[in-house]
């Protein structure tokens, strides 16, 4: 059973971030304030909910939350200050576009730095034990699985529709055979061998 709120009767708003492990493609983040009446039977952390149900929860959280916003860092900037940075970078963007100021972050994981003087809590696993983070990894893993589909089209020898940038067979064997495209990040080791970059 997912928490409702850490902090009652302040505008509390859980993040999230989608594509931290990923080759290819930038990460993504979101940050929602949910009601703290905000009940829905099937909402979990991203990665354990079938892609049909995630879809179906980004309606319902867009429709019911607060406030929502979704932000992402590229490649090149993920290649630039590093991964963790620029996740909580994406986070910071999400923040900064929501329609109202938090009071509290709710972060999901064991880092983060603090978004101006907002108070805020990380929580390891978070998205598996407070709505609000649960939405926001909803946000994110789906917004982000929507422009990996889109970046497919223009790249399809990496079979993103299938594995949205991951580190699977299929697309470490691609960038064996075709190097990376501009959408890969550089600073990611893929194999012990030097991959050419082609694009």
């Amino acid at each position: 059973m997912l928490k409702p709120f850490l902090n009652k009767g302040i505008l509390e708003v859980g993040c999230d971030e989608a594509g931290r492990g990923c080759l290819a493609g930038p990460v993504f983040a979101a940050a929602v304030a949910l009601p703290a009446d905000f009940h829905h039977p099937l909402l979990n952390d991203s990665k354990k909910i079938a892609e049909k149900v995630r879809y179906e929860l980004r309606t319902c959280i867009e429709q019911e939350a607060m406030a929502w916003a979704v932000a992402k860092v590229d490649p090149e900037e993920i290649d630039s200050i590093n991964i963790l940075n620029a996740s909580i970078q994406a986070m910071h963007l999400a923040i900064a576009a929501l329609k109202k100021t938090p009071q509290h972050l709710l972060i999901d994981g064991n880092r983060f730095k603090a978004y101006k003087k907002i108070p805020h809590t990380t929580v390891i696993k978070g998205d598996a034990k407070f709505a609000s983070i649960a939405a926001a990894s909803i946000l994110a893993k789906t917004y982000r699985d929507d422009y990996l589909l889109k970046l497919d089209k223009e790249f399809p020898m990496y079979n993103w529709k299938k594995n949205k940038g991951y580190a699977t067979r299929d697309h470490v064997d691609a960038i064996a055979q075709y190097g990376r495209c501009i959408h890969h990040r550089r600073t990611f080791i893929v194999r012990s061998i030097d991959i050419p970059t082609l694009f």
